[in-house]
């Protein structure tokens, strides 16, 4: 990264899944022992105060982007950055404490999950529409989630009762619309030998709610495939998780969590999973797959026309949601991944 002011819109993300190998915080501190300096107090403890290596991983990933896109964004040294938090101190959005006379507008937002750890940045241009003092660019507000499809056991409830019963435990959560649709629909499913079959192709297959039965089905071309429901199941469960990482980048422009009390107001349609990086059982890590932008949000039963969304599949199982609130003619960027030594450490040194 050689330029060291940002403008527009930024999306970075670290893996930090190879990083410092053990099995618990105390490997984490020896290894990390010469990062935990550039951090402050406060975030020093919060990565000490997590149980499990992997958490405390990500914990301080977290907090090395925040401060590396503050520094880059405001143009200051890495020691003078400092991070409060938008209306309620303890539960409010982080943000970035501006200096005084400061004239730019940023909005940041970071997500984690399973080792991944996500940014997502806004700042303001200069002479743009949304720059400096503007009321305009306290609006722009951006959000960001990451979704892991196969890190919970969610086949025990599953098979249990039903992925229909397994989709009603989110009633709080997603509307009665958004359920039905989860446990009916199917954009595609990919067979085995990675041949991916439109859902449209599919007949009344995609009524199928439960794992273990033999399927079969005639193409138009007259083609027959055989195959396991176990499939559909996958593919809606890949479905629902896509509906699940938009919503929380949604909620996540403003800081509300998934107890706002609209929560079921807000609908996603038109979702469309993305087909991953790599094909199921592959060992290839790192490789991005689809990114789709065409989902329709509905708050209060209105289409919301300021807010863009974006879904991006990485490797097999991982799900990447931006949501940017106010800059609907901004495309917002391929995401980019930094190297924490040379890309986040070499800076803040």
């Amino acid at each position: 990264m050689s330029e060291s002011n940002l403008q527009g819109l930024t999306c970075w993300l670290i893996d930090t899944r190879s990083l410092w190998p053990g099995q618990n915080i105390k490997d984490a501190v020896i290894q990390a022992s010469d990062i935990l300096h550039l951090l402050s107090a406060d975030e020093k403890d919060a990565v000490l105060r997590k149980m499990f290596i992997a958490d405390a991983k990500m914990s301080l990933a977290s907090a090395l982007l925040k401060r590396l896109y503050i520094s880059r964004a405001l143009d200051i040294p890495w020691k003078d950055v400092r991070i409060t938090r938008k209306g309620d101190p303890k539960h409010g959005k982080p943000c970035a404490a501006l200096p005084k006379d400061c004239s730019v507008a940023l909005d940041f937002n970071v997500s984690h999950q399973n080792g991944l750890v996500s940014l997502i940045g806004w700042k303001s241009t200069p002479g743009s529409s949304t720059s400096s003092s503007s009321s305009a660019a306290e609006q722009v507000q951006v959000g960001t989630d990451i979704v892991c499809v196969n890190e919970r056991d969610d086949y025990r409830t599953i098979d249990a009762e039903g992925f229909d019963a397994w989709i009603d435990i989110y009633t709080d959560i997603f509307s009665e619309q958004e359920r039905w649709d989860m446990k009916y629909t199917l954009d595609h499913i990919t067979l085995l030998n990675g041949l991916v079959l439109p859902g449209s192709s599919l007949n009344r297959l995609d009524r199928c709610i439960d794992r273990n039965k033999p399927l079969s089905v005639t193409l138009p071309s007259g083609e027959q495939h055989t195959f396991c429901s176990d499939l559909i199941v996958e593919a809606k469960l890949r479905r629902f998780y896509s509906f699940f990482c938009y919503k929380e980048a949604f909620i996540k422009l403003s800081g509300e969590a998934l107890l706002a009390p609209w929560l079921t107001d807000l609908e996603f349609q038109n979702v469309k999973s993305p087909l991953p990086g790599t094909q199921a059982r592959c060992s290839t890590h790192g490789t991005w797959g689809e990114r789709v932008t065409d989902v329709e949000v509905l708050l209060h039963g209105s289409k919301v026309e300021d807010v863009q969304m974006t879904l991006q599949a990485f490797e097999e199982d991982f799900m990447l949601a931006t949501a940017v609130k106010g800059m609907e003619m901004m495309r917002v960027p391929e995401w980019k991944r930094l190297d924490l030594d040379s890309e986040v450490l070499a800076f803040a040194a």
